[in-house]
């Protein structure tokens, strides 16, 4: 894994709270006054730049950064996606890079999967001014019930996935898409923070044996919020109660791959 640019890093976030606090309103506030706001509009890269001047020079944002992006656009760009589905937008940076990438490659839809509605205004905000808006959709609503929506609606195949949101719903999420008949040959995964803070529950899921998910489905489910510590567990506030109705379909193999990069403060993950 090659150095991270120091120069790139956003401003430290600390150990306290670090979201939430009125920054994402500031960022809008940010975007809407910039000086090369005429600029800014309708560019999803000056847009994606502004947004990571805020982050240099502000205050931290949580967002999945450069380094990791690159990653994940290398993939839209070689499976080209017409449906993509993140779980967790935040702020819309992943949604802006990534939308914009799906675009470019042919594709038709993107679906944003955001349970804070004062995060899904700014996504969609932010998502406006880059003239993304023709391909994306924010959907309020927890990650469960937003996945549920979507396919009543007629989303019937899931393309590629961009995992971002309640770590220990990961897992249940997949378990759900599967029964509904969204993951299909070729569908892509991408999961964030599975090396850093870790994912175990989601890790053993992904890599297990036909055999071995059989085996479980025999066993009494247990909610994964169990296989994190107190502090991701209440990432957002509290400890979210998760749905184990969805037992997945064990028949479906995946090949799953580690990738090493850097989180925007530098710290590598």
């Amino acid at each position: 894994m090659s150095e991270f640019d120091q120069k790139k890093a956003y401003v430290a976030g600390g150990e306290g709270n670090f979201f939430g606090d009125g920054r994402e309103e500031e960022l809008v506030e940010f975007m809407t006054n910039h000086p090369n706001g005429s600029k800014i509009k309708g560019s999803p890269s000056k847009v994606l730049a502004a947004i990571d001047e805020y982050g240099r020079t502000k205050k931290y944002l949580m967002n999945v950064g450069e380094d990791k992006g690159k990653i994940v656009t290398d993939i839209i760009r070689e499976r080209k996606p017409d449906t993509m589905v993140e779980l967790g937008g935040y702020c819309g940076y992943s949604t802006i890079l990534f939308s914009s990438i799906l675009r470019e490659s042919g594709g038709k839809r993107y679906l944003s999967l955001e349970r804070s509605a004062k995060f899904a205004k700014v996504i969609e905000t932010l998502v406006k001014l880059a003239g993304l808006d023709d391909v994306v959709r924010v959907v309020v609503d927890s990650s469960n019930d937003g996945i549920k929506k979507i396919h009543q609606e007629g989303v019937k195949t899931i393309d590629m996935m961009f995992l971002d949101h309640y770590k220990p719903a990961y897992t249940t999420d997949l378990k759900l898409c599967e029964n509904l008949g969204l993951i299909k040959k070729g569908t892509v995964l991408v999961a964030d923070n599975c090396i850093s803070p870790g994912n175990p529950p989601y890790l053993e899921y992904v890599r297990s044996t036909v055999e071995e998910k059989r085996l479980k489905l025999t066993e009494e489910s247990k909610d994964d919020t169990s296989a994190f510590g107190s502090r991701h567990a209440a990432q957002y506030g509290e400890v979210e109660q998760l749905s184990v109705e969805a037992k997945g379909n064990p028949n479906i193999i995946y090949k799953s791959k580690m990738v090493n990069s850097f989180e925007p403060s530098g710290d590598p993950v």
